[in-house]
Order: structure tokens, then sequence, then C-alpha cells
């Protein structure tokens, strides 16, 4: 199996685009495992789309060596060549003088070869310089090629493939040129989703476009001799061993609820749970013995679900009849009552009101301050997930305003959460938080959760 890591020299260089572009046409003769370093959602839902593999996600803060190693173990079973693309600029992370979280800290965990991504707009000899710079700065951090992004002409290209060839000792694999053409949809919290933008014909074609331009201007063949063989991962992990399920979760599924992780689907059939997909836009309630809402848009959703008020009174009796329902971010929102759109929201100039489900008293304004990074906390025995120390994340441009006398399960040491380091907002029991978990490292809730189910009235 062939492995390599893409990274970035800063967040912009365009290593999304490169890395969908070089896992779609990898993926046109064999099997490819895509991963994303860092807890995101929605460049994953392109590398899925792009392979027809499951992306997972790698997160040096939240997620224990080990766990690192046992979900890429995991992903690649079946794989031909496993791409990681990294999070940030190549050494960013959570501290100022350590590895943690960073995409630098999966390369060595994972004894990854790098290739990177330098946004070489406007500059020929100092591409060079920062290459090396960068392998300097961590010789234990394996650069083995580089991509030239933005690159302006022949003279331009020229240059700066000589420089780095000739100060650096490595070869450019790629030299992209800078069009505008080649630049994906943007929203508030980044890409327009997979799932979503293929919706639309043009969207395909943008995707199509640039696949077949970075496949014109990249040496896939240089790209393959510079990724590394190593062995097929051995035994399944017992950790994602599957029994027989005994119970049923339902999953919120569609346009306005996409955000979860790979992992989440392997994880709840670990603990003996059936997935049973559905949308809080376009369908009633399936019967299920507890039910999970991730994260998304809904708010680009409100008037849609507003008007599927069968399933919005069903999941209130639901949670009435206490019922486990855990919800994160998006799924918060739909669980107030309503949902503010304040004068501004994508360019409106009017403000918007939409009922939501009217589980928790309260309501969601938009848009908010954002709030983006990782969360620390604990979760005391009388949540739906049970006592437990979590790391996850929030990523956010909402204010969840509940109402006097609702209870928080968790108390975060690090992030904001609902109110003041208090997130996990509790009634009978349906919990529902800004933090996002993820299924792996945070397995005991989630296996907890299961017993909960398991118990349903």
């Amino acid at each position: 199996m062939k492995t390599f890591l893409v990274a970035g020299d800063r967040s912009g260089s365009g290593k999304t685009s490169i890395t969908l572009a070089l896992s779609a046409l990898l993926a046109r003769e064999r099997e490819v495992q895509t991963f994303k370093v860092g807890m995101d959602y929605i460049d994953p839902s392109y590398l899925t789309g792009v392979t027809g593999r499951p992306c997972r996600n790698l997160d040096g803060y939240v997620m224990t060596p080990e766990e690192s190693r046992m979900v890429f173990d995991h992903g690649c079973r079946g794989a031909d060549t496993a791409v990681v693309e990294g999070v940030r600029g190549l050494f960013e992370g959570a501290e100022a003088l350590t590895d943690l979280g960073s995409t630098a800290g999966i390369a060595k965990q994972l004894d990854l070869p790098v290739i990177l991504v330098i946004n070489a707009r406007s500059i020929t000899r100092s591409a060079a310089a920062i290459v090396k710079g960068f392998m300097a700065f961590d010789p234990n951090v394996r650069i083995k090629g580089v991509i030239l992004n933005n690159i302006t002409g022949s003279r331009h290209r020229e240059k700066a493939v000589a420089a780095v060839e000739h100060y650096c000792g490595i070869p450019v694999v790629g030299t992209i040129p800078r069009t505008e053409e080649m630049e994906l949809a943007m929203r508030h919290l980044g890409l327009v989703p997979y799932r979503e933008g293929t919706e639309h014909d043009a969207f395909h074609r943008r995707i199509d476009l640039i696949t077949e331009k970075i496949g014109e201007h990249v040496d896939l063949g240089l790209l393959e001799e510079l990724a590394e063989d190593r062995a097929p991962p051995g035994e399944p992990e017992a950790f994602f061993a599957a029994p027989e399920p005994d119970i049923r979760i339902g999953v919120a599924l569609d346009e306005a609820f996409n955000f979860y992780y790979s992992d989440l689907f392997d994880v709840l059939a670990a603990v003996g749970a059936k997935v049973v997909p559905f949308s809080p836009i376009h369908d009633s309630l399936p019967e299920a013995d507890g039910y999970i809402l991730g994260g998304g848009y809904p708010e680009l959703f409100g008037p849609e679900l507003e008007a599927n008020t069968s399933l919005s009174e069903a999941l209130r009796e639901e949670s009435r009849r206490g019922t486990p329902i855990y919800a994160e971010c998006g799924g918060l929102i739909y669980l107030t009552e309503r949902l503010v759109l304040k004068p501004g929201f994508q360019g409106s100039e009017q403000q918007q009101v939409y009922d939501m489900a009217g589980v928790f008293p309260g309501e969601t304004r938009m848009p908010s301050r954002r709030m983006l990074g990782y969360v620390v906390g604990t979760s005391d025995a009388a949540s739906p997930l049970g006592a437990a120390a979590f790391k996850g994340h929030e990523f956010h441009y909402s204010d969840v305003r509940l109402g006097d006398g609702v209870r928080y399960a968790y108390r975060l040491s690090r992030g904001g959460g609902i109110e003041g380091g208090l997130d996990g907002a509790v009634v009978d029991r349906t919990l529902g938080s800004y933090t996002h978990l993820h299924p792996v490292t945070s397995r005991g809730m989630f296996s907890h959760f299961a017993d909960q189910c398991r118990t349903r009235n």
C-alpha cells in the first residue's frame, strides 16, 4: 500500500483542492483511502465524494497516538493508496512549542512522507527559502516533494522550480497555475458541503475542472515514486467488531444535518446499534430506541424544517417520553424553540424567524461571534452519555439562549460551550451541546448512550 501526506505552508495554500484532485485521479485506477488531519467535516465530505470511501479524521490533540494508529489501520483496510490531507500550515497546532494537534505530529506518528504545497504567488527563490526553512525546522518531518501553487507563467515556473530543486534537493512534483476557476465555493463555515453541492450541475463541472487542471500540472508518476510502501493492515481491530444489533438509533442525515465523523457509524455498529437514517426536512420520525442529530447548516433550511411539523412534534414527544436523544451544534439549534436570523445574515435585509422542534426552552440567534477551537471538559453521571472526561471541538457562528432552570451536564475547562463554560443542556434524557465529540476517543460515552437506548421507556 502506498502512503503520503499533503501539507500546506499555511491555510489557503490550495492543499484541499490539490488533495481532492490527486485523490480523484488516483481513485480512477485503485482503491484510495483518504484521511483529514483535524476536527473537520467539510473537507472530508469532498474526499469521500471523489473516492467513494469514507474519509476519516486524525487529530493529535483529541486522539491518542494509539487511537490515530487504530483509525488509520482500520480505514486502510482494502485500500491500495492512503492519502492524508493536513490542516492549516504544516506546523500549526494547539500549542506554540510542541507538535500537539499539528499535521507534523500526525506525519511523525504515522511515519508518512510529506508533499508540501507552497503558495508561490509572487515568489520564486523565496519559495526555496520557505521549503528550506520547513525542512530545517523539524528534520523528523520527512518532506519528500513540493507542489507550487498559484504559478502565473512559464518564467515564474522555471525560476521557482529551479530554486527549490537546487537549494532544497527535493523534486517539485507539480506547478499549479493561478486561476479563479480552481476555487471551490465557500460560505460562513468553510466550503459548501459536498452532499449539498452535488445537487447542482455547476458543482460537478467545477470539481471535474479542478481535477483535470491539477492532473495536467502534477507528475503523478513522480508522486507515486515519492509515496512510500507499507504493509497493509493486519488483523481487524477488535474495537470495530460489530455484534448483531439489538437496538435501532435514528441518525438525522440530509442536506441540513451531515456533520458526522465517518467513524461514528462504525462505533455505533460496535456498540450493537443499527443506524436508521432519516431527514428532518423530508421524512417522518422513524421508529427507534434513540436519536442522534449532528451538526450541519439548519440555518439554511429554516422554512423546510419549520414546515415538517409532524417530525418536530414526534421528536418533542419522544423527548418527553424519555427516549435518549443526543444533538451536537446544528442538532442543538434544531432542538431549540425558534431560530432567529438577524438582518444581514446571508445578505438578507429582514429578520427571519423559524419555528424549530422546541425540545429545549429558548432560541438560537445568528449570526453571532465566531467560535472555533478545541474544548476539554467533563460530563456528569446524570448525562445520557454518562460520566466521562472528554476532548472535542466547537465550530459555530450562533448563540443559543436557553431558559432559566436548564441543567447542564458538561463543565468545560477549555472552550465556551452554550453559556460560560457550561455545555450539554439536558431535558429528560435529551442532551444538546455545542461540543462535537470524536466517536473513537469518546467511545465510552457513545456506549453509555446505547445502553440508555436499551432502557427506553
